[in-house]
C-alpha cells in the first residue's frame, strides 16, 4: 500500500495444463518433476510438456503444472483458441461444466478429454490475513487500474487461499492489450 492505495504485481499466465495422476500416467512414463516453483506456495511448473490439439490446429510444448490435481484442466488464451479452432468459455479454475474438448498428445499417447478447456478468469491471489486487512471476501470483484502508455481498467475476482501469495493473474492477451509485463504493479480498487 502506498498513498493509501493498494497495488499488486502482475503475473502473466501462459497456456498450461493441470492433470490428474491417472491421466498424467497415460501420457507420460516418467514421474512429474519440478522445473521451477511458481509463487503460489506448493505449486510448480514441471519439466513435462505436451501438445494440445483442437478442431483446427495444434500448439506444442504446453507446460504441465504440478502437483497433480483432482481434475484435468487446460488453460489457454483467446489467441490460442483461434489457433486451435475452439471456443472455450471464460471461467474460474475448476468450473469446467460445458467447457471445451481438447486432445492431449505426447510421444506415449493421445487422449481426447471433454469439458477441460477454459479461458481463465482474471484473479487476484491472496491469503486470509491480507483479505481481512483489505476487507475483501472470496469471489469479490475488484478493479485493476493500469497507469501506463496503454492504460485502462479491467476487473478481476478475489481468490483467497490460506497459503495464497499476493499477486494478480492475467493471461498473455490481457497483458499484451495493456502493455503489462511480469512484476508490473497496478492499482487494485474495491468495487
Amino acid at each position: 500500500m502506498k498513498d493509501n492505495k493498494i497495488y499488486g504485481k502482475i503475473a502473466i499466465s501462459n497456456r498450461h495444463v493441470h492433470l490428474t495422476k491417472e491421466i498424467y500416467e497415460k501420457l507420460f512414463d516418467e514421474p512429474l518433476s519440478m522445473k521451477k516453483p511458481i509463487s503460489q506456495i506448493g505449486e510448480f511448473a514441471s519439466n513435462q510438456t505436451l501438445t494440445i490439439k483442437g478442431t483446427k490446429g495444434i500448439i506444442e510444448r504446453v507446460r504441465v503444472m504440478g502437483p497433480h490435481r483432482d481434475y484435468n484442466q487446460v488453460e489457454v488464451s483467446k489467441s490460442d483458441a483461434y489457433i486451435l479452432g475452439i471456443e472455450p468459455p471464460v471461467r474460474e479454475s475448476g468450473d469446467l461444466e460445458d467447457s471445451e474438448t481438447i486432445t492431449l498428445i505426447t510421444p506415449k499417447n493421445e487422449i481426447t478429454l471433454e469439458n477441460v478447456c477454459i479461458l481463465a478468469e482474471r484473479h487476484v491471489h491472496m491469503n486470509d490475513k491480507m483479505a481481512e486487512e483489505l476487507g475483501l471476501k472470496n469471489d469479490d470483484l475488484v478493479k485493476l487500474i493500469i497507469n501506463n502508455d496503454k492504460g485502462g481498467e479491467m476487473e478481476a475476482f478475489v481468490k483467497i487461499k490460506s497459503n495464497g501469495f499476493f499477486e494478480i493473474h492475467i493471461d498473455r492477451d490481457d497483458a499484451n492489450a495493456f502493455l503489462l509485463g511480469n512484476g508490473d504493479e497496478v492499482e487494485i480498487k474495491k468495487i
